[in-house]
């Protein structure tokens, strides 16, 4: 959670709400969050120096709004530069399908059913991010963030698309 609100405090300075919410307009592919989780890792990354905070009043409101400090963007370019981990790539939830020989064959229907229905939604969110991510990244064809930002959109949307069209098949085959 830390990286994923240097990287974003690092495009742009933002109080915890407009973090939380670009998180959960893309971002919850790789981390799902809570606000409780987001100011966990706001605290730790204060206290390592990697963030600040200026408070401002706003309209009467104590508003925080964070920002990366020069030893935040060391860190997180020490990070962005490191091995990627092929292990975190892999799916808790598929120890589930695992076992599904323990559960009763409605069940096992009915879960799959919801399942491919919130893939769906997950997919439909995930398009549109990905279309708006081509726009912005063909006014901006020479900013290698924009384009880096689509890719990740991309992997998700492909992704989830071979998510949809496995779990149908695993449903056709339990009703068959």
């Amino acid at each position: 959670m830390e990286n994923i609100i240097l990287g974003l405090l690092l495009l742009r300075p933002r109080t915890i709400y407009q973090l939380r919410k670009r998180i959960d307009e893309g971002l919850n592919l790789m981390y799902s969050c809570s606000t409780g989780s987001i100011q966990a890792a706001i605290k730790k990354l204060l206290q390592n120096g990697f963030i600040r905070v200026n408070e401002l009043t706003e309209n009467g409101k104590l508003k925080k709004i964070y920002s990366i400090t020069h030893s935040g963007k060391n860190y997180l370019n020490a990070w962005l530069n490191s091995p990627i981990d092929n292990g975190a790539s892999k799916n808790p939830e598929l120890s589930k399908i695992y076992f599904f020989g323990f559960t009763e064959k409605e069940a096992r229907i009915k879960l799959i059913e919801n399942y491919i229905t919130e893939l769906n939604k997950m997919l439909s969110d995930l398009t549109k991010i990905c279309n708006e991510g081509a726009k912005l990244s063909s006014e901006n064809q020479d900013n290698d963030i924009f384009y880096f930002q689509l890719q990740t959109a991309k992997y998700g949307r492909d992704l989830t698309e071979f998510n949809i069209e496995w779990y149908s098949r695993l449903l056709k085959n339990i009703k068959e």
